[in-house]
């Protein structure tokens, strides 16, 4: 079997809540909160879970003085 290839967190184009909670440095109840009020802006849902845009929300936090 092929090893599966495994893609760094800061080249990811989605990420889950936890992956994303360290990454940001978010608390995951924040994060969670905010995927839920920005569904479709900053991030997408998959099932039940939601995956945050990467790129979409360092923009948002570079444009946000608060969270």
């Amino acid at each position: 079997m092929a090893k599966e290839e495994i893609v760094p967190v800061a080249q990811k184009y989605t990420l889950t809540i936890t992956e994303a909670s360290a990454y940001f440095n978010i608390g995951i109840k924040k994060l969670r909160h905010i995927a839920e009020e920005y569904a479709g802006e900053l991030s997408i849902r998959s099932g039940s879970k939601y995956l945050i845009i990467r790129t979409k929300f360092e923009a948002f936090l570079a444009n946000t003085s608060t969270i």
